[in-house]
């Protein structure tokens, strides 16, 4: 207690805040494997939605166990992993995007079953941090910002009656909670729901003949509205871009 001076009191009790959060958002422990070649085999699309190499993300990507997949929720997350504790570790840490699921499987190794924290790597970056003699290396990780060039994109799929929007290239938490459409006749914000991994999809009709307008909201609780992104004769299969990001 410090009853003549609570200032004190209140700027120690501040720092225990501070100090105990940030150890909160620390390092955490985990495994990790490569799969491929170093060239990288995942050009088709992934459990996200993404084909790595088309929209931009490249071999620094990770699939994600089933507990960090989390139904897809956390595809488009930035990670920074190190190898720790292991003979076969090398120096220094990488960042990835998580691109795609590490299916679980049966067996003692079933190292992307829940609730285990596992990412597997491109071959690429997992020399990077471990020998390739090793195939699984201990590793820690943490959530990190992720940076892109450029706006944030949305891929039109879909026929009359099915609007699927892929949103990618998505800037500062990288993984998306809520999108929402708006077509240039009605102007009104329409709540989309997510359809699987980053695909969201458009109820009530295409908006077909609209210029259309977006609103994304990441998992850090930042909303950012792109206005007339696609214009009004868009089209299904192409990829518009929107002139911010995160």
């Amino acid at each position: 207690m410090c009853p003549y001076v609570c200032h004190v009191c209140s700027y120690i009790a501040i720092i225990y805040f501070f100090t105990t959060n940030v150890a909160a958002q620390g390092w955490i422990n985990a495994h990790a494997t490569f799969y491929g070649d170093m060239q990288g085999h995942q050009t088709e699309e992934g459990a996200c939605g993404y084909e790595v190499f088309k929209e931009g993300y490249g071999l620094a990507t990770a699939a994600l166990s089933t507990a960090l997949y989390q139904k897809g929720a956390k595809c488009g997350s930035c990670y920074e992993i190190k190898c720790v504790n292991s003979p076969s570790c090398k120096p220094g840490s990488i960042r990835v995007t998580a691109t795609n699921l590490c299916p679980p499987s049966n067996g003692p190794q079933a190292w992307c079953n829940s609730p285990k924290h596992h990412f597997d790597l491109t071959e690429p970056m997992f020399l990077k941090i471990g020998q390739y003699k090793a195939g699984i290396v201990p590793v820690q990780y943490r959530r990190v910002h992720c940076v892109r060039l450029g706006g944030i994109k949305f891929l039109l799929t879909g026929n009359p009656n099915f609007l699927l929007v892929l949103v990618h290239n998505v800037g500062g938490a990288g993984d998306v909670t809520s999108m929402k459409i708006k077509g240039s006749k009605n102007n009104i914000w329409a709540q989309m729901s997510r359809n699987w991994g980053m695909n969201w999809k458009a109820g009530g009709g295409v908006l077909t003949g609209q210029a259309l307008s977006f609103k994304v909201t990441t998992s850090d609780g930042k909303t950012l509205a792109l206005n007339n992104v696609a214009p009004s004769n868009w089209q299904f299969g192409q990829t518009y871009q929107g002139k911010a990001n995160f």
